[in-house]
């Protein structure tokens, strides 16, 4: 999709305070009970849930809200391990104007810093779907205008969850057997 069609764009960055080797992303990921996820950015986390596809690829299901939108994410891992986890969502967004859809590419990765750190960082693009286009036509709205307002509320989500995340991420790193 070409760059014009960027709807945000964000990634933050947090310390894990456990040696890179000790820390799974993806088992993190797709075994994050509800709770937990909630408590990684109240009170925009909803609920959270993981399934495979059926081709049994790993699959995670976030419904959370983002600015004015709900977003119900249907993330698909591609790919999906310890340190690196690269999730794809068809999402489906719904505000007051009514339902649409986003393309939502979430990174998740890890790199060390030292034998005891590593820097954790995650990445949000969300990506304009032909649907979302006609959807803001049917407003009066421009793909600049939806951009602007999504940039802002993602990346303040963004900015909230990501240390959360990596804190989270630590705790069962240094649980783990």
């Amino acid at each position: 999709m070409p760059d014009d069609q960027i709807l945000s764009e964000s990634a933050f960055h947090a310390v894990i305070n456990a040696p890179i080797q000790r820390v799974n992303i993806a088992d993190w990921l797709f075994n994050l009970p509800e709770a937990e996820y909630q408590r990684c950015a109240p009170p925009d986390h909803i609920t959270a849930g993981y399934t495979t596809t059926d081709d049994g690829r790993p699959m995670s299901i976030n419904v959370e809200q983002i600015g004015d939108g709900l977003v119900v994410q249907h993330y698909v891992a591609d790919p999906a391990g310890p340190h690196h986890c690269r999730m794809v969502s068809l999402s489906d967004v719904y505000t007051a104007s009514g339902r649409t859809k986003i393309k939502v590419v979430w990174e998740l990765s890890v790199k060390p810093i030292d034998e005891g750190r590593c820097e954790y960082t995650n990445s949000v693009l969300a990506l304009a779907t032909p649907e979302f286009l006609d959807f803001i036509d049917r407003q009066g709205l421009t793909l600049q205008q939806a951009a602007a307002a999504r940039q802002v509320a993602s990346a303040d989500h963004n900015s909230r969850e990501t240390p959360l995340f990596a804190k989270s991420i630590e705790r069962r790193a240094l649980t783990a057997a």
